[in-house]
Formats: structure tokens, sequence, C-alpha cells
């Protein structure tokens, strides 16, 4: 056999009748292979000419054999690559890698091909849209606001920051929204909390952002390297100044691909669920004592308000007290359901209750800013924020 690929990922040889063999390694191996093999079947069900068929599979060995789809292509333009690529999506496939080392030629019948769906994401149809809306206040007492939120788009190899309402289709988009609580001396917390957000930035896009893209194992890994990889630099700040020592900072993050959201929780922030047809739920967990005897049912929510230990976190990114054990989940997206990530201070005004109940009654493009008026209207002594978002059917889509 003719070797064409030996790194870390992946080991690839052209047998002598031509099919190709490829073996899987390194990071996240028995994800890639059976993604890889899910979706090149799919596509073979749907008549997709332009991409390998697999002909065994072995597991052991975490290998694939294939057709030869051609010889690699040199160059090609980009728009003539965005459009090839493109062309997956009626098939249902949105290919996560779109680079030119993917491309092949076929002398035979003069066709560009696709190869290498390990990270390719299998499409819902019709697409979901996404709607959101955020809000922040710095509340009746604080002179600052150390709440921090973020809402970016990741399209190929393009970060977008989003405006504080509007709409996105989920089709050829990752979606990325957190809130951030900072804590610490002076503006340390609110500095932290503005660290912590622009490094998402850059730890989210590319190889890490598409990694766990259309896998159901293994976006635990990466939301856990994003964690560890902020604390890390909150940590090494207030080491190199006292200024900045024991600063902080919470995290909940969510992490919308089509068909998935992932989510990733540090500290006293939270993230809460509606469906449209099931109960109100709070997803993430208070990384509190008081969180962790509400868990345990020991204590009621309005116990919970008064308790001297509320506010005394366990987990929380920049300090060296702990180690840390981030809480991650995935829940299926659905059309109708309904999410909201916001800071403690949004519920140290309202009670679950209430919070469900402005849910159920406010459209998605309006609720932000009325949870965090009610919120600040019961109380406001601290930061308030929100993030809320919606899924519903993308009406641009031609049944």
């Amino acid at each position: 056999m003719h070797e064409i690929k030996d790194t870390a990922r992946s080991l690839v040889r052209i047998g002598y009748d031509g099919t190709v063999h490829k073996w899987f390694r390194g990071y996240l191996a028995r994800e890639r292979f059976e993604n890889e093999i899910r979706v090149l079947k799919y596509l073979e069900e749907k008549k997709c000419d332009f991409v390998p068929k697999v002909i065994t599979s072995e597991t052991g060995d975490l290998k694939i054999v294939t057709t030869n789809c051609g010889k690699r292509v040199d160059h090609l333009d980009l728009e003539s690559m965005k459009n090839l690529y493109d062309e997956l999506t009626p098939f249902g496939v949105r290919h996560d890698d779109r680079e030119l080392r993917n491309i092949t030629y076929r002398i035979g019948d003069g066709r560009f091909c696709i190869i290498d769906f390990e990270l390719a994401t299998l499409l819902e149809f019709p697409p979901l849209q996404i709607n959101w809306s955020s809000c922040t206040h710095k509340g009746n007492v604080r002179d600052n606001n150390e709440d921090s939120f973020l809402v970016i788009k990741s399209e190929a190899n393009t970060i977008i920051k989003l405006e504080d309402l509007g709409t996105g289709t989920m089709t050829n988009s990752d979606y990325i929204l957190a809130v951030s609580d900072g804590v610490g001396g002076a503006r340390s917390g609110e500095i932290a909390s503005k660290i912590t957000l622009e490094k998402i930035n850059e730890l989210m896009p590319l190889g890490q952002r598409l990694r766990a893209a259309g896998i159901n194992n293994g976006f635990s890994d990466i939301l856990v390297e994003i964690f560890t990889n902020i604390h890390d630099a909150l940590l090494q700040l207030g080491y190199k100044s006292e200024e900045y020592s024991g600063m902080g900072s919470t995290l909940s993050l969510c992490w919308l691909t089509p068909g998935w959201l992932y989510y990733g929780h540090i500290g006293d922030s939270r993230i809460y669920f509606l469906p449209k047809n099931g109960s109100f739920t709070q997803l993430s967990e208070d990384h509190t004592e008081v969180g962790e005897k509400r868990k345990r049912k020991e204590i009621t929510e309005r116990d919970a308000r008064t308790h001297p230990k509320k506010n005394i976190l366990k987990q929380i990114l920049g300090t060296g007290y702990q180690t840390l054990e981030p809480q991650v989940g995935a829940v299926g997206l659905k059309k109708g359901d309904k999410y909201l990530i916001c800071s403690d201070g949004l519920v140290e005004g309202l009670w679950d209750y209430q919070i469900e109940d402005l849910m159920r009654s406010h459209s998605c493009s309006s609720l932000a800013e009325h949870l965090v008026n009610e919120a600040l209207a019961s109380s406001g002594k601290d930061n308030i924020t929100a993030i809320t978002f919606e899924f519903v059917e993308d009406i641009t889509v031609s049944h």
C-alpha cells in the first residue's frame, strides 16, 4: 500500500486496488471514527455521489476502508470551495473542516469531491432558527458592573460578535452565549469577568470549536479544556499583580450546534431550561454549600435566600484554593424550547416561579429586559444580567 498521510490524528494509505484505508489516532479518535462512518453511510442513503462510500470498518483498530474520490486539489478559489461545501446542505450534512485539503478531483467524471467527514454534522431539517435577547444592569447599589455577557457566532473560520437582540439560522453556524460574574477587590472582579469572555473568543474557534460538532461524546473534553485555560489565565494574572490577586469569575456557557446545546458551568450564575412540552428546570448546579443542600432537598428555595453561606463559592475560575471541576452537559435542540443564562443578581430578585412565569408569558425579543427590570425593582442589590434564547422553525427554508 502507498502511504499518503501519517499524522498524530490519522494514518492514510491507498491500497493496490485504489481503495482508501484510514486509521484514526489521537484526540477523540473513537468519536471521530464513529462520526465519519455515521455521516458517510447517511450520505450514501441520500445518494450523494461526490463523497466516499464506506466499504468496511474495523472498530478494534479504528479503521475504515472507503472508495477513492481521486487526487487532492492543489488550488481552488474560495468562492468555488464554499459553493462545493454548500452542496452538502440539501443532503442534510454540514462539513466542519472546510479546507482545501479535503477536496479531491475525480478524473473519471471530472467531478470535484469532498472527503474526511470525521468532523461533519448531520443537520436537522427543516433547520431551526434561534432568537435571542440580552440585557445587563449594574443594579441599585453597586457603582460598577462586574457582570459580563457574550453572544457570538462562529461561521467557517470567522468569529462574529452579535447584537444584544437578534435572530439567526442554525444551518452553517455555531452560537456561543455566556454570562460571567466577576469577584475581587476594587475593580478586579469587573476585569476578571471581561477576561473570561475574551478568552472564550480565543479558545472556541476552529479546531476546538468544531471537535464536538455532531459528536455526542467528547464535547465535555473541549469545555473542560476551555474552563481550565481561563482558570489558568486568571491565576497567572493574579500572580503577576497584587492588584488582581484573588480575583475570579463564574462562567455559564451554552454552545449551540445544529441539533445540540452543549453547556459548561462553574459558580453560582445559572442556566435555566423551559421545554415547549415539559417542566421548568435549572440545568446548572450552584457551586455553593447552599446549592448542594438544595440539590439534596435538605433546604427550600426560601431557606437558601437567607442562608448565611449562600454567597460562598466552592468552585470559581481564577482562585487557587479548589480543584476545578466544571459541570458540563448536553441537551437536544427542539422547536419551541426556551433557555435563560443569568447572573446571581437576577436570582436574588426573582423566585424561580416568577422566572418561569416571565419566560412563559413574554416573547424572547423582550424577555431579557423584562427579567432584568423585574429583578431590579424587587432587589437590585447586585449586578443583574440575563441572556434568553429560543428555537423556532426557520421559515426562510422552503419545504
